[in-house]
């Protein structure tokens, strides 16, 4: 992997504030991702977290500063279909097959967008989900929902992946066991991944690197560099350098009002 410091970030962000009206949701925010590194940020709810990455992802404008993905403006990344998204809904269309709802950023962005993007097949196979092509959203799982939402984002190859609290609503076995194969995917793909969640035992086993947020208007508070080889795997989960970083992290949390 890329270590942050040998090549240009990935993702830049300098002094970005964003209000709603008379509402402060972050203040004056700047981190660099480095390519392929997964960067997570946690903090109490209402403190910005999914506000961030909807302003990296060119959904929404910053109030101030400048945001700079690959080189180029998130909404003009976007455009080209470099951006994956992963949210804590999976949003699938409940009338198309597992291979139709994968398929659907090539359906909606233009011909130009869709260049490089790959084939169904190997994805659905990446994913664990071959055999389940044809099937509907409703004769599937939690968790394979929840994979067919991570094929969907990555078709189109992006350049950037963006995840929104990606297991928050699963049962804690089955975020686990999800945590891992999603390692195992990125390890695949080496795509830059920046992640948002309020679980900080997702955010230690995921990242390369955690950030800490303060209660809103959200801002950095702290930096903890989790530097443990990949793959982490269960084994990492149950060993005190796990629990070190975890305990580093808690220690600086902050309790909203």
């Amino acid at each position: 992997m890329t270590g942050a410091g040998t090549e240009p970030p990935e993702i830049s962000i300098r002094g970005v504030s964003k209000s709603y009206g008379r509402v402060q949701a972050l203040e004056t925010v700047s981190l660099e991702v480095a390519p392929s590194t997964i960067v997570s940020v946690v903090g109490p709810s209402g403190c910005g977290k999914t506000t961030l990455l909807h302003l990296v992802a060119g959904l929404i404008d910053p109030s101030d500063g400048v945001i700079t993905v690959g080189g180029m403006s998130p909404r003009e990344l976007r455009g080209l279909g470099k951006i994956g998204l992963i949210f804590q809904d999976e949003a699938l269309l409940p009338w198309r097959s597992v291979a139709e709802n994968v398929r659907l950023p090539l359906d909606l962005l233009p011909a130009r967008a869709t260049q490089g993007s790959r084939d169904i097949g190997p994805l659905l196979d990446l994913v664990g989900l071959s055999s389940f092509a044809q099937a509907l959203p409703r004769q599937l799982s939690g968790g394979m929902r929840r994979r067919v939402s991570i094929a969907r984002a990555l078709v189109t190859r992006p350049a950037i992946l963006l995840l929104d609290e990606p297991f928050g609503a699963l049962d804690e076995p089955l975020r686990q066991r999800l945590m891992m194969e999603l390692e195992q995917i990125w390890l695949e793909e080496a795509t830059t991944a920046l992640l948002v969640t309020h679980s900080v035992s997702e955010a230690v086993f995921l990242s390369d690197r955690v950030l800490v947020f303060s209660a809103g208007p959200g801002s950095i508070l702290a930096s903890v560099e989790i530097s443990v080889p990949r793959p982490r795997g269960d084994s990492f989960v149950k060993s005190g350098e796990y629990h070190h970083f975890h305990d580093q992290i808690m220690e600086v949390f902050p309790i909203a009002d």
